[in-house]
């Protein structure tokens, strides 16, 4: 099966490079027009002429973007507890967002981002961590 299956990738790689002419005789293929590779040249990929290049859209660019955005969620059910206030006024973007850890505490991430200082936060941990008393390990009996 292996052989097979090579066979054919093998023909297949012979047609993708050129090197079979069954274009002008596909009635009368036969092997006389399978030139043999040189097997002590490297590979070359084709040549592309034209590159293609997604159409520029200049009435979709916002020169100076200017928003601001919060939310936040407050589940008793599940603990789950967050929240986030982000704006920007044109390239400056600053913000927050809280987190509840697992272990009871507020985590909270003041950032800002600019072209000059790049992206830079602070990060908070306020309350007091609750863990768990230890379980004693119950013993184990080999037999």
């Amino acid at each position: 099966m292996f052989a097979k299956v090579f066979a054919i990738s093998a023909l297949v790689a012979i047609a993708q490079a050129g090197l079979l002419d069954y274009a002008s005789h596909p009635s009368s293929f036969s092997t006389s027009h399978i030139a043999a590779p040189i097997l002590s040249h490297t590979y070359a990929a084709p040549v592309v002429s034209h590159a293609y290049a997604a159409p520029v859209h200049h009435d979709d660019y916002d020169a100076h973007p200017k928003y601001q955005f919060s939310y936040g969620v407050q589940d008793a059910h599940t603990g789950d507890h967050k929240s986030q206030h982000e704006e920007r006024d044109g390239d400056v973007v600053k913000g927050y967002y809280t987190v509840a850890e697992p272990d009871g505490t507020l985590r909270t991430v003041h950032y800002t981002a600019d072209h000059h200082n790049g992206f830079n936060a602070v990060v908070e941990k306020s309350g007091h961590p609750v863990h768990p008393a230890p379980v004693a390990a119950a013993p184990h009996y080999y037999h």
